[in-house]
């Protein structure tokens, strides 16, 4: 075996004497990770503890805790009059130094050593920049959230001692889910219980409990003709026949449901009846008690996703399915405190309590612990009032949003856009007057400061349509949008 002073120690140990972490525990790491890599192999003798340490330029005391913590953890052995030795079978030559890989032996592996099943279906679909304006999918403005006031409801939650927060089991705060039951009750015309409800942390964790829960490979599930990408990708990953349904100014087309129904088993239909995604428009009152009627004939599940209830300006929301539903083929869930600062918004699914115990065992496996502190800090702005207030004062700033958002586009892009004035949401539906290719647009408008995400466009042979978001902007983030939105379509349009 290479005698202990061959090894070049201090050209794979490096130490950091503005760490945090002590300079023999560094040390001792360094050297573990060696033995672990086979670049110190079962067998070498370590040079005396004076001698390391003159090699690293450390105290000789720094070396000794090295060694002591090195045997304690089972890595070497003391041999009487001999030295200290790598635990093992002196069976494995000694690496070449002078060649060996110091990047491998200090970086994480950049690839796995064993295959596994790759998901195109699953790839992220969102997109990031640094433009200073943005188009999105109809979010919030989370400048308008009254953070401070949130802050000290969580820092009061956090002061508050474990029997006052409540009890919290994994399928969410019971306190939480006290008074958003009576929430909904109120609001949605719904008449539940803490039984029927379950927290989840989005959209997304909601259909993949229903999915995995409901479906099977070869289920026949019905969404509209344009539906949310992410929804649909979580369906696609289940192994379901997705069949799409046309969609027109009253919402999905129930006739074609019908015909559908009678040549074939459906599993489910999932649709967003308030304001459909994309399109914004909202189901016409006879066709949600023709679905109704429709789900009780033909035994199919309807998942109601209420993406955006609470932000309707012109009239009183239309209450959802889930309020007419006697015979428990509706399955209803949404959001709650969207228009807050992002901690502080979850989702939640509303379905018969026998379905609920079964959803309970697929969330105590992904999200056990839940966020009980937030969950509190939300039932107390519930039971205080203070959502509803929030509410009513955001509402009349997206209102006038809204307003100025559709004057701008109908003053300058009129011509070229076709929409309808919506009734709620964050968002306007534009269908083009005229041939454009909107992933040039998107690139164009990028190059001026402004980002289209291509989530935003929707294109193929019989459709050229964007969906607008306005909630973000204000009226000076607005007009400046507006104007590089029309310079790039009027460039493009010649």
């Amino acid at each position: 075996m290479n005698s202990p002073v061959d090894i070049p120690y201090k050209s794979f140990i490096k130490i950091d004497r503005d760490s945090d972490l002590a300079i023999f525990m560094q040390i001792t790491n360094q050297l573990i990770n060696s033995i672990q890599r086979g670049y110190l192999p079962f067998g070498v003798k370590l040079p005396g503890t004076r001698s390391l340490s003159q090699i690293l330029e450390v105290h000789r005391n720094t070396i000794v805790a090295v060694y002591d913590e090195l045997f304690a953890q089972g890595w070497v052995e003391s041999v009487p009059n001999k030295g200290t030795f790598i635990i093992g079978k002196n069976d494995e030559k000694l690496i070449a130094f002078n060649n060996f890989n110091k990047e491998k032996l200090k970086n994480y592996p950049k690839t796995t050593g064993f295959t596994f099943k790759k998901s195109n279906i699953l790839d992220n679909p969102f997109e990031h920049s640094n433009c200073e304006f943005v188009f999105n999918d109809g979010s919030p403005d989370i400048r308008l959230t009254q953070i401070d006031q949130q802050s000290r409801l969580y820092s009061s939650a956090l002061k508050r001692k474990a029997h006052k927060i409540g009890y919290y089991n994994h399928d969410g705060s019971e306190f939480f889910k006290k008074n958003l039951s009576q929430y909904l009750n109120l609001s949605r015309g719904l008449a539940i219980s803490n039984d029927n409800l379950l927290i989840t942390r989005s959209t997304e964790m909601s259909i993949y409990i229903v999915s995995e829960i409901l479906l099977n490979p070869g289920d026949t599930v019905l969404i509209g003709s344009l539906s949310y990408f992410s929804v649909n990708m979580i369906f696609q990953k289940t192994g379901v026949n997705i069949v799409t349904i046309p969609i027109d100014n009253e919402g999905i087309n129930v006739d074609e449901v019908r015909k559908i129904c009678q040549k074939q088993k459906i599993r489910m239909l999932y649709l967003t009846p308030h304001h459909h995604y994309p399109t914004t428009v909202t189901l016409s009152a006879q066709r949600r008690l023709e679905l109704l009627n429709l789900a009780n004939e033909f035994g199919f599940i309807i998942l109601e996703d209420d993406y955006d209830y609470d932000f309707h300006y012109d009239k009183s929301p239309i209450l959802p399915l889930a309020s007419a539903d006697t015979n428990g083929m509706v399955i209803y869930m949404g959001s709650f405190g969207k228009s807050l600062a992002p901690g502080f918004r979850t989702g939640f699914i509303v379905a018969p309590e026998n379905l609920m115990i079964e959803m309970r065992k697929y969330l105590g496996i992904i999200d056990r612990q839940g966020d009980i502190l937030m969950e509190h800090v939300l039932g107390e702005m519930i039971a205080e009032g203070e959502i509803n207030r929030y509410l009513k004062k955001s509402l009349k700033i997206y209102q006038e949003r809204r307003d100025y958002f559709i004057q701008l586009i109908e003053d300058n892009l009129g011509n070229f856009l076709h929409f309808e004035k919506p009734s709620g949401g964050l968002a306007i539906w534009t269908e083009w007057k005229i041939p454009v290719n909107l992933m040039q647009l998107s690139k164009n408008c990028a190059q001026n400061n402004l980002f289209i995400p291509k989530t935003l466009l929707y294109q193929n042979k019989d459709l050229t349509a964007m969906r607008l978001g306005f909630g973000n902007l204000n009226f000076d983030e607005m007009e400046k949008s507006v104007e590089i939105f029309t310079k790039a379509v009027k460039a493009i349009s010649h």
